[in-house]
C-alpha cells in the first residue's frame, strides 16, 4: 500500500493532501470489507473503539511514508493521550457533526518538514455510526494552512458548515 503514496520531501501540504486522498480512496473500501465482520463483533463489545482498530490499519502507511520523507505528523504526546492510526491523537479531534448513524470525527495533524517548520495541517475525517459498525462513506483528507489549535478548530467548523 505504501508504494501508492510516493511522497517526496519537497511536497506542499496540498500535494500531500491530494496523494493522501488518492490513497484513502483506493484502499478504504477493500479494507472495510476485509475487516467488517471482525469489527462488527468488536463494536458490540468496545463500541466506537472499533473505528480505532480500522484506522490502525488504514492510516499508518500514509504516516510512515511522510516520516520516510522527512515530515513529522505526530505532535507532542502528553500523558493520557490516546493515539490511533500511528499519529491520530484523540486530543486533536472534534466530533460534532451529523446524525448518530452518520457522525463525523475529524482528527488534525500539523505537518512539519525536515527543518521542523509547519507547512500546514492534514485533517482526517472519519464518517461513522454510533449504532453499529458502519462507515457510510469514504474517509476524507482535507488540508488547511493553519497550524495553531484555535485556528484549526475554526477552520474545521467552517469546512463542516459548508458541507452541511
Amino acid at each position: 500500500m505504501v508504494e501508492m503514496l510516493s511522497f517526496t520531501s519537497d511536497m506542499t501540504i496540498e500535494a500531500i493532501g491530494e496523494k493522501g486522498n488518492s490513497y484513502v480512496d483506493r484502499v478504504w473500501s477493500a479494507l472495510y470489507e476485509k475487516m467488517h465482520e471482525e469489527l462488527t463483533t468488536a463494536f458490540a463489545e468496545i463500541e466506537d473503539a472499533a473505528y480505532g482498530l480500522y484506522l490502525d490499519q488504514l492510516m499508518p502507511p500514509l504516516f510512515e511514508e511522510l516520516e520516510k520523507n522527512g515530515f513529522k505528523a505526530l505532535g507532542e504526546v502528553e500523558e493520557g493521550d490516546f493515539i490511533i492510526g500511528k499519529c491520530l491523537n484523540f486530543r486533536n479531534s472534534l466530533e460534532k457533526w451529523g446524525t448518530e448513524d452518520n457522525r463525523s470525527r475529524i482528527f488534525w495533524n500539523v505537518i512539519k518538514n525536515s527543518q521542523n517548520q509547519p507547512i500546514g495541517t492534514l485533517l482526517t475525517e472519519l464518517p461513522h455510526s454510533h449504532y453499529k459498525f458502519d462507515i457510510p462513506v469514504a474517509p476524507q483528507i482535507h488540508i488547511i494552512q493553519e497550524f495553531e489549535k484555535q485556528k484549526i478548530v475554526l477552520k474545521i467548523r467552517e469546512i463542516k458548515e459548508k458541507s452541511n
